[in-house]
């Protein structure tokens, strides 16, 4: 198969495993991506890291900040592309820009559509307790994720899954299936619709969904630590400062919800239903760290509660 011409939109680093994969196999003429942004403490100004992996390798970056200004749509028309890959980009793409490649514009998805369209699939799967996931390969149209399938695979979410470690694999695992899609884009793959009545949503996550809900099951309270790690973090108020719980297991235990009920094998805290040994802490300012070394430097007591900020 001959090289194609590819416009590649991405820009977190779950887009980059299918860049360099793309990279390496065709001409990508362009990386679409999102402008650099202030970034921690210092707020410097930090490119997305498709944007550094693309000036590793020689790939011209545009960074607009609208996709309806009529030079982005000239620009486009101009690179004379055959494919469009869309990875975790973190805009809607207008119309009038997926209808001009030759060969459509295709989204590399981290779910198995229809559940979980939008932006934080990974986030919601693991939330909602799914026991699986994976990645389709979607061609685009105007509405969220509702285009036909070409392509899916599948993995298992493990009990030990964040959303971390999900993206990562989802990610590798995206990139493998995006380049063996792509031979079957050019020969005409036939797609699948999706079964629209069947459909959840994965929306954005906002800073409030790391709040923990210690009357909730444990196995609910540790999805949603799982989900909510690295970003926003899973969070609870502790003698009236928020403190961060990380690397969740369900024990047995009980006692009213937000309780400490151990401090020895972790910080056991009460639920609903059950208990969960959280096996990391980080204090407000302080970096995350194993639990023993927290509790070691700022004792947590047991019989002290953890709550959610008042409302």
């Amino acid at each position: 198969m001959d090289r194609l011409r590819v416009v590649f939109f991405g820009s977190p680093g779950f887009a980059v495993p299918s860049l360099a994969a793309v990279a390496a196999a065709h001409q990508v003429v362009a990386l679409v991506t999102q402008p650099d942004r202030p970034a921690g403490r210092g707020k410097q100004l930090t490119p997305p890291p498709a944007k550094e992996l693309a000036g590793k390798l020689g790939i011209p970056v545009q960074q607009p900040t609208s996709l309806k200004m009529p030079e982005f749509l000239a620009g486009m028309k101009e690179l004379q592309a055959d494919l469009f890959v869309v990875v975790a980009y973190g805009r809607i793409l207008p119309q009038a820009v997926l209808d001009v490649p030759r060969l459509g514009p295709w989204n590399v998805h981290g779910s198995l559509l229809p559940k979980f369209r939008g932006a934080a699939p990974i986030q919601w799967s693991i939330i909602r307790g799914e026991s699986k996931t994976g990645i389709c390969i979607m061609r685009m149209e105007a509405g969220l994720d509702t285009g036909p399938v070409a392509a899916t695979v599948e993995t298992p979410i493990a009990d030990t899954d964040t959303a971390g470690t999900l993206s990562e694999r989802l990610s590798r695992l995206g990139a493998e299936l995006l380049v063996e899609t792509i031979p079957r884009l050019v020969a005409g793959v036939e797609v699948v619709p999706q079964d629209h009545a069947r459909h959840t949503l994965a929306p954005m996550l906002k800073k409030e969904d790391g709040w923990l809900d210690f009357a909730r099951p444990a196995r609910e309270v540790s999805a949603r630590a799982r989900g909510v790690d690295p970003w926003p973090g899973p969070t609870a108020v502790l003698d009236g400062e928020p403190i961060k719980l990380f690397v969740p297991r369900v024990v047995t235990g009980q006692g009213a919800p937000g309780a400490i009920i151990g401090n020895t094998d972790g910080l056991v805290v009460a639920c609903g239903e059950g208990a969960v040994a959280f096996g990391e802490l980080q204090l407000p300012g302080r970096k995350r760290l194993p639990a023993a070394a927290v509790l070691a430097g700022r004792p947590i007591l047991v019989g002290s509660v953890l709550t959610r900020p008042a409302t």
